[in-house]
Order: structure tokens, then C-alpha cells, then sequence
């Protein structure tokens, strides 16, 4: 049976979560700076985490942006197969719930022309991901994506004779050639296989994660761990002022590709990991 949503309903639950995600830095970040402090050799990088926390903490409770930056509007949703949005097209709606959000939170408006660079105004168009999924309900994901961070971000095809070995060395280079660029602690999002631009696709949903949230394989889990391990090593540290805490997690997703190919997406967030979400 159809269930009707209105775009009224879908535009507020946007606005809100530009807001929200812009304000309230995760639990799971929090937690990961505190571990990160406990773990970490150098005092200059734990007195730079002990900084990043109170930066969220003046973000919360004054009901500011954590960074200057407050992303372009990336929006994910499921919709389900039997939902009728009614009122209005849906991705007027989602712009629309970006545009009131990026005003009535009095955040940065940062999209413009790539040539001309003329602002927008408004901080959309909303780069957005829709897929369909079985169910009556929709689920909207909020993840602002600095700039800093997504310049520092690539996409490769790599030989498929370079294989797994040929992906850790690309993903570990590209943080280590980052360097501070990307405001570390960093998070890592890794996509492999797919095509071109479905590899890219891939590297961003994973960034959505919950810090510490393994790959559901085994193999690829251990992998994440394993590039964690090595980009610890490259002491590039907090904000680059050195130590071990250069990323605080790895998230690796696979999907299969042409046998002629192995496309590799790296993305890389800041450690504003800004993401919410909401069901209607």
C-alpha cells in the first residue's frame, strides 16, 4: 500500500540536519579524541585533541559551526518503493530544506560556479544520492563536506595486476602526500571496484560509518585495520604538528568490477566528521 509524504515534511527534516550537522560533532568522534589522547606519545598532539574537543564543545552548547567551512550539503536517501511524495519535486524539496538550513543557521554558503566562481547564494545545488529500497519510509543522511578535506581526495585505475597490495600503498600514499592539508586526525573513506565513478560513490558512503564499525568481511575488516596501522606510522599527526593520531579509522568498501579494471577512490574527511541522519 502507498503512504504519501509531503515535501513540506522533507524539507524540514533537510533544514534540520544541515543545522544539526554543522553543530553537534558525533559521540563517536568525541569518544575516538578521547581514546586518541590516552594513546598518543606526543604532547604537542594531545594538547591539539584536547583543543579539537573543546572546539566541539563551544559548538554545541553556543549553537555554532564547528568550522568555518560548513560544507557542501552531500545528502543521501532511501526511498521506499512505496512512498508518493506529494506537494512538490523531490529535489526541489531537498534544496529547499538545504537552502532554510544554511540560512536559519546562519552557515557558510560555500557552492559557486567552478569558472566564475559567482557564489550560488544559497549553498546549493545539494549533491545528492537517491536509491530506492523495499519499505514505506524514507531514510535522509546530512553529510557536509568541507573543502580542505575533499581537494585532498582522489580517484584512480589502477592495473588489475596491482591488486590489494596496489590499493594500500595508493590509499597510504595519498594520506601521506595529504600531509596537513586535510586538517587531521582524519577519517578515511576507501572505495574499490564498481566503475569510475561508482568507486567514488563508494569511498563517500563509507564515511558514514560510526567510528570503530568494521567491514562486515572478515578480509576487508582486517585490511582497514591494517592501512590504519601504516598511516599511524606516518607521523604526520593532529593538524600536522606530529605524532601517531594522523587518522582515527579506516572504512573500506568492495563491490565487483570489470575484469579489464580496478578502479580505487580514496576520500578523505576531516576530523569535522559531519554526518546525520533521520526517518520519516
Amino acid at each position: 500500500m502507498t503512504r504519501e509524504i509531503p515535501a513540506q515534511e522533507i524539507i524540514k527534516v533537510v533544514k534540520d540536519l544541515c543545522i544539526d550537522a554543522n553543530y553537534n560533532l558525533g559521540n563517536d568522534v568525541l569518544l575516538a579524541f578521547d581514546r586518541a589522547i590516552e594513546n598518543e606519545k606526543s604532547e604537542t598532539a594531545r594538547d591539539v585533541l584536547r583543543e579539537l574537543k573543546e572546539n566541539a564543545r563551544i559548538a554545541r552548547e553556543e549553537k555554532a559551526p564547528i568550522c568555518q567551512d560548513c560544507g557542501l550539503a552531500v545528502v543521501f536517501m532511501e526511498i521506499g518503493q512505496d512512498v508518493h511524495i506529494t506537494g512538490s519535486d523531490l529535489k526541489v524539496a531537498i534544496n529547499e530544506g538545504v537552502r532554510q538550513g544554511y540560512e536559519q543557521g546562519y552557515l557558510r554558503k560555500s557552492a559557486c560556479n567552478p569558472i566564475t566562481r559567482k557564489n550560488t547564494g544559497d549553498n546549493t545545488p545539494a549533491i545528492i544520492h537517491l536509491e530506492i529500497v523495499p519499505g514505506d519510509k524514507i531514510r535522509i543522511i546530512v553529510a557536509p563536506k568541507g573543502g580542505g578535506s575533499e581537494n585532498m581526495s582522489r580517484v584512480t585505475m589502477l592495473t588489475p595486476a596491482a591488486g590489494m597490495e596496489g590499493v594500500k600503498d595508493f590509499v597510504v600514499n595519498r594520506v601521506k602526500e595529504s600531509g596537513s592539508n586535510p586538517c587531521p586526525p582524519t577519517i578515511i573513506g576507501i572505495g574499490v571496484g564498481g566503475t569510475f565513478e561508482r568507486s567514488a560513490i563508494l569511498a563517500k558512503k563509507a564515511l558514514l560509518r560510526t567510528l570503530g564499525e568494521r567491514n562486515s568481511d572478515p578480509e576487508l575488516a582486517k585490511i582497514e585495520k591494517e592501512i590504519l596501522t601504516r598511516i599511524k606510522k606516518l607521523g604526520i599527526g593532529p593538524m600536522g604538528y606530529g605524532g601517531t593520531t594522523t587518522s582515527l579509522d579506516v572504512f573500506l568498501e568492495m563491490e565487483p568490477c570489470h575484469i579489464a579494471s580496478l578502479p580505487v577512490a580514496v576520500n578523505i574527511q576531516c576530523h569535522a566528521a559531519r554526518h546525520k541522519e533521520a526517518v520519516i
